[in-house]
């Protein structure tokens, strides 16, 4: 899942970028609010969440919330700030956002309040997916052939449950990278091809059916 992080203070957004990628997101940041409402515009089907702090330079987290919502955007949307009254909590929501963390929050609540947002039915994603007799199960984070456990990296986690929510649809290197990197990777890099060589590897090795499958010129596809 890919995440965007609209902070002006570098440090916490660095923070927080390097705290999800570790809980194995795919995260952008970007430092004003201009900035970040014109990557929404321009991109916003690439991102699963928003974390937007309020008080931002160019265009406040406020506005950008209210443009995002009127443009139809319908992702998920947390919003950081110092502010902690109840009046601006419900302003905060009012404006079109799910979540709201005071600051300074606790990482691990910010992972929680994600999960529990993601796991809404935003059009709608469920925790459990089937292809096959592959399963995913994106709450617990286990993966199963056969009812047998396959142990994945976060990475080849993050790829197989594009590949999956996917199913069936020719996904290019180009579309993976968007979904499972982060916007600042070498777009010219062979890691999508070293990482679905992997997961090849545990997803399709000792079986019959092949599931995880190349179309050459245009890229990957997990046959259901």
């Amino acid at each position: 899942m890919r995440i965007l992080v609209i902070e002006d203070n570098k440090k916490l957004a660095a923070s927080i970028k390097l705290g999800l990628e570790r809980e194995g997101f795919a995260v952008d940041c970007l430092f004003d609010g201009k900035a970040g409402q014109d990557r929404l515009m321009m991109s916003y089907g690439v991102y699963d969440l928003l974390i937007l702090d309020i008080m931002l330079p160019q265009v406040d987290g406020i506005t950008v919330c209210q443009n995002v919502r009127k443009q139809k955007i319908v992702l998920p949307v947390i919003m950081l700030t110092a502010k902690d009254t109840v009046d601006d909590k419900i302003w905060g929501l009012n404006c079109g956002a799910d979540d709201y963390l005071i600051k300074p929050f606790s990482f691990d609540e910010l992972v929680a309040r994600i999960r529990a947002l993601l796991r809404r039915p935003q059009g709608v994603l469920p925790v459990e997916l089937k292809v096959g007799d592959l399963v995913l199960n994106a709450t617990a984070g286990k993966v199963y052939r056969k009812n047998k456990e396959i142990e994945l990296s976060l990475k080849e986690f993050s790829l197989l449950e594009y590949l999956m929510r996917n199913a069936n649809q020719v996904l290019s290197r180009e579309q993976i990278l968007d979904h499972v990197w982060d916007f600042a990777f070498d777009s010219f890099s062979n890691v999508v091809d070293v990482q679905i060589k992997n997961l090849r590897k545990k997803i399709d090795k000792g079986h019959n059916e092949k599931l995880l499958e190349t179309v050459r010129g245009l890229g990957y596809r997990l046959k259901n």
